[in-house]
């Protein structure tokens, strides 16, 4: 079991969190000096970058249970990894949101039930979204991260392109989520600020988990249509064993 990699998820995730969440949670909104919906897409998409500048060697920087699904799901992460990698990516999660409700909750008058950066839709959307709004938002938005981290990472892309085109894209994702779901495309970060609310929070939790695991799966069907990994990987298996390369990584 190689431990590191499961670490730096943890370690990951939690940065993630703490920093995007506690964007929505300390600052969006803060008299006069506010960062609004703009400072809240770049503390998500800024920390995703330096984290995958950070990690991305190591672990490969998922942070987020539907990309190691849609990683696995385009042939780039073994399935026998996932459970290792989701739960490392909750656990961070979590630490993550109690670390924030500690800190939040020094101020006099703060009432985590009123949001705490929780993910929802209907009266519980920024902009007041329905569920069919929430879902297909998460969903679509969710294909298109999974899509564009197997394109940043395919051998034929340019060299350390990656953490750029990670954290880019998430951020131009919150710039439109936000408004609509809080913004999310992560089960990680959606689980551990909706524990802390509890109510309504949960009850609306199994919308950010399906979406995101369905928009993985769809990304990454995409992807490998469009870049034909499908025809390559036909091709490896009709090669003679001494033409496979073993020390492929996925």
């Amino acid at each position: 079991m190689d431990m590191e990699r499961y670490i730096a998820e943890f370690f990951g995730t939690l940065c993630l969190v703490l920093f995007g969440c506690g964007s929505i949670v300390l600052s969006a909104s803060y008299p006069s000096l506010g960062i609004g919906l703009l400072g809240i897409a770049l503390a998500f998409g800024l920390t995703m970058l330096t984290m995958a500048l950070a990690i991305g060697h190591i672990s490969g920087c998922h942070l987020n249970p539907a990309v190691s699904v849609g990683l696995w799901a385009g042939g780039r992460f073994p399935g026998n990894e996932l459970p290792y990698y989701i739960a490392s990516q909750l656990m961070g999660a979590l630490i993550a949101a109690g670390m924030l409700y500690l800190i939040a909750s020094g101020k006099p008058g703060f009432d985590f039930s009123q949001g705490f950066g929780a993910n929802g839709y209907g009266e519980h959307s920024p902009g007041g979204y329905d569920v069919v709004s929430a879902l297909l938002t998460e969903t679509l938005m969710t294909m298109i991260y999974v899509f564009v981290m197997l394109g940043a990472t395919d051998k034929r892309a340019p060299a350390r392109v990656a953490p750029f085109a990670a954290g880019l894209c998430l951020t131009m994702i919150y710039l439109i989520s936000v408004p609509i779901t809080n913004g999310s495309i992560n089960p990680a970060r959606s689980t551990s600020t909706a524990m802390f609310v509890g109510d309504w929070a949960m009850d609306q939790l199994w919308l950010f988990w399906i979406a995101p695991m369905i928009g993985a799966l769809l990304g990454a069907v995409v992807y490998r249509m469009i870049s034909g990994a499908w025809a390559e990987e036909d091709a490896e298996e009709a090669a003679p064993e001494t033409e496979k390369d073993p020390g492929r990584i996925v």
